[in-house]
Order: C-alpha cells, then structure tokens, then sequence
C-alpha cells in the first residue's frame, strides 16, 4: 500500500506524483479498487466529490483513520462497490451534510451518536437495515434513520508503573490527593472526547443528576487535583499517560486499548460508577446519488463478517450480539455501564455544561 499527502492520478508500482493539493490521501491495496480519503475543504472551497458509475459511494466519516481503513477496504473488496471517503470532524461532516440538503453530494453520514444526530433526521433517509435485529438491546436503530455500529466508550488509561498501589476505579478515585497533578484531562469546551468524560463523570458522582451540586463539587475538586490544566489536544492524554507524565488520563478505550494490545505499561479501567457506551451511528443522507450502494454499506457495517472483523483486529468496539472480541478490549460482562444518561438532554445542555466547567477552571486560575 503506497500512501502520500499530495495525491494525483496513480500507478501501482510507484507512490503517487502530485499535481493535486493536500487535500485528498491515496491509498492503494492490491487487488482492492482505489480510495480516497479527502478532508474537508475550508469554508468557501470546493465541496464537489466525483462520483463516477454505479459502482460507487461517497462517505463522510468523523471515525478514526484504522476503523475507515478496516471497513472500507473490506467493503470494497467484498463488493466491487468503489468509495471515496471524505473526513472532518464531527462537526464539519454534520455541517457540510446539512449545507447540501438541497443538492446532496454524499451518500453516507458516519460520524455521531444518535443525541447529536437528532436534529439532523431531515437531513438523512429513512432506513432499518435487516442486520439491525442482530445488534446488541440498547444499539437498535430505534430512530429509522441512524444505526448504531461501533463504541467509543469513556475509560481511564493507567500508567501502571507510575500508580503503584493507587486506588484508581473509578470517578471518586481521581479526588485522591496523591493524584494532584498527575491526571490528565482535556478541555471539553473544544474536544468531544473529554466532554464526553466530563459528562459522565457528572452523571456518575450527581447520581443521574448532571446538574447536581453534588455532580459539581466533584467536578471543582477535579479541577483542583488537575492543577487547572485543561489539555488542548485528546491525544495529549493518552500519550501523555503512556510516557510516564501522567498517572491516570481521561480518554475512550480505541486508543488505550491499543497501548494495552501493544504491551505499554498501561491499563484500562472502566468506571466502576458507570461509563458511558453510547453506540457511533451510520446514517443515509436523503437523497444520496447511489442509494443502493449506501443501503449495502449499512448492512456490510452491521454484518457479522465487518463486526467480526474489527472486534478480532482492532481496538473499536463493534456493537452486534456475540461477536468476538481480541484480548485487548474488556469483556462486556466486566463493564457497568452508566444507564442514567440522556443525550438528548446533554445535546441541548451542552453549553451549560461547558461554560459551567470553564468557571471552575477560572476558579482555580
């Protein structure tokens, strides 16, 4: 597989030489069709992806680059089907689905859980593919339009060397005074991943209530132990625990379980309070230019073969009833998951949240 940043018509036996910009990466597999992976273009720049034949489908992800690689590739050598693959954050896909509505360019929306993709149903077509019975109670496609495929659940990364005989499992273990300073957490006003911790944090330590005053002083107290630094960057935490600067870091299990599967000093640890589990879902735009072709990739991300497949190679989570996992990601029967939550109301409460949190940064300050 030959990879560059700067793409242009391609050969198999040579990397590519560039005439287009840095906006799309190539990535070739033998006996696999070419796909694109192409980010986002800024505001006002060209948002045309070509679509040639049949045989073809646009995807807009916010997942991670090894699960688009795991899925598509194995999509595409399954099927014939080719694909280009458009990224960005979650909120540049759900904006850049939106501002086509009226001329859809993609066909496929793989980038939110269903509290943040609530408001966007207009925007997507409504289906339940057959594979959707398979999936684990709890991950139905209980709206018609998103189904639930992967997890991202919120976990704790310990540097194992560093924690020695630290009590470290759960919410009210991060209080501990021999962690001040030693926990790393990022800034959940511009990372979905810490305030996804945040949250659940305050569902776990509020008893169901987010907005508790107990939920808050666990939260201010938190900040104290964090010294009042918020890191910038959700990768920061968990290198940060994996090279020994940090003790324990709040982060999901993808890539604290692939530190684990990799034999670094570190462990996972679900919250014994409750983590939360909430299912990634996969959408249909309305109106997508290959219909069929998105309706087969919905039901190849539900089938056993693809949940098999990531459950057995990668640190992802895959949300179809009995599906194997690999050593390095915790069995279901050892997780309590957080049942309180209500990501309906977190989505509409969000900036609550945030600006409530940044005070208590403020405070320490």
């Amino acid at each position: 597989m030959y990879y560059t940043e700067q793409g242009s018509k391609s050969h198999k036996t040579q990397p590519f030489q560039g005439i287009f910009q840095t906006k799309c990466r190539f990535y070739i597999k033998e006996n696999v069709s070419i796909y694109s992976l192409c980010t986002i273009p800024a505001e006002g720049g060209d948002t045309t992806v070509p679509a040639e034949g049949e045989q073809t489908l646009i995807v807009y992800t916010a997942r991670s680059e090894s699960l688009n690689n795991a899925v598509i590739e194995n999509f595409e050598a399954d099927t014939g089907i080719h694909v280009e693959v458009v990224t960005g954050g979650t909120g540049e896909v759900l904006k850049r689905v939106r501002s086509e509505a009226a001329n859809p360019q993609g066909d496929i929306c793989w980038a939110a859980d269903e509290a943040m993709l609530k408001d966007y149903t207009d925007c997507f077509e409504e289906y339940v593919s057959p594979e959707d019975a398979n999936m684990m109670e709890g991950y139905k496609n209980t709206t018609g339009y998103s189904s639930p495929a992967f997890c991202d659940p919120t976990v704790f990364i310990v540097n194992t060397d560093l924690a020695g005989d630290i009590e470290i499992n759960g919410f009210a273990d991060l209080l501990n005074p021999a962690l001040k300073g030693k926990i790393a957490a990022g800034d959940p006003v511009n990372s979905s991943s810490a305030f996804q911790c945040l949250i659940a944090g305050l569902y776990d330590m509020g008893s169901g209530d987010p907005m508790s005053d107990a939920a808050w002083d666990w939260a201010a107290k938190l900040v104290e132990n964090l010294d009042g630094v918020a890191l910038t960057s959700s990768s920061q935490v968990y290198k940060g625990v994996a090279e020994g600067e940090y003790i324990v870091g709040l982060t999901w299990e993808d890539p604290a379980a692939a530190y684990v599967r990799d034999g670094v000093a570190v462990k996972v640890v679900f919250p014994e309070e409750g983590a939360l589990m909430s299912g990634q879902c996969v959408s249909i735009i309305k109106g997508a230019p290959h219909m069929e072709n998105a309706k087969k990739f919905v039901d190849y991300m539900l089938s056993e073969t693809c949940q098999n497949y990531v459950g057995q190679n990668l640190t992802v989570r895959p949300l179809r009833q009995n599906v194997q996992l690999n050593d390095s990601l915790t069995p279901w029967s050892e997780i309590t998951r957080l049942e309180s939550y209500d990501g309906v109301w977190v989505a509409a409460n969000k900036s609550a949240i945030t600006e409530k949190y940044s005070e208590c940064l403020e405070n320490v300050a």
